[in-house]
């Protein structure tokens, strides 16, 4: 097994965490409920601690804006906070900090599915940095995110106010400075916009 240092996180390599089934990975995160953990889709494991105080502050008011959009249209999807995981299609197994899922692609899933982390890839993801993210381990991501069927997905940056907007197809993100403007849900999420002045 080796450590290493990635994205503010500790990164697990090795023969038996290769070979853990998503069962037993799920099993293994039920067991450390005080970490936050990712699985890479060569089964490597990252291991974070919990966030600091300003970045759940930020986290909250992220999540709660989602929330309201939602509360009106509930009928189009389910929304999820930053404790829910999803098993992709290319075995990794991540956690954004705020997403959104058609109503079809999880009334397709058995009790059970959604019960552990859901086979399916969010059609909408937020990553929000942290103080001890990188941002150069973050973009990458966010591709990870588009390569796996995320329509839309949002890097945002509150530290030097920038926003990245990242669309399937597109080689480069969008890229929205200063946190006075507002995100839209696009097509995505219809009629959702997000006021990035409260993530300051």
């Amino acid at each position: 097994m080796r450590n290493s240092l990635e994205s503010g996180g500790i990164l697990l390599g090795g023969s038996y965490l290769e070979r853990m089934s998503d069962d037993e990975f799920f099993d293994f995160c039920q067991q450390h409920p005080d970490l936050r953990i990712e699985r890479t889709a060569h089964h490597e494991i990252l291991l974070m601690s919990p966030t600091g105080s300003r970045s759940g502050k930020r986290n909250f008011r992220l999540n709660f804006q989602l929330g309201k959009w939602w509360e009106h249209h509930q009928e189009l999807g389910e929304a999820f906070d930053s404790n829910t995981g999803f098993r992709l299609p290319d075995t990794s197994i991540l956690s954004p900090d705020a997403s959104w899922v058609s109503a079809d692609k999880w009334n397709a899933l058995t009790p059970e599915q959604q019960d552990k982390f859901a086979p399916l890839c969010p059609e909408f993801v937020v990553e929000l940095k942290s103080n001890t993210d990188s941002i150069k381990a973050l973009q990458a991501k966010m591709h990870d995110w588009l390569r796996n069927g995320a329509r839309l997905a949002w890097l945002l940056d509150p530290d030097t106010e920038t926003a990245f907007i990242y669309r399937p197809g597109q080689p480069e993100p969008e890229t929205v400075q200063g946190f006075d403007n507002e995100l839209s849900g696009e097509a995505v999420l219809p009629g959702f916009r997000l006021r990035l002045s409260e993530l300051r």
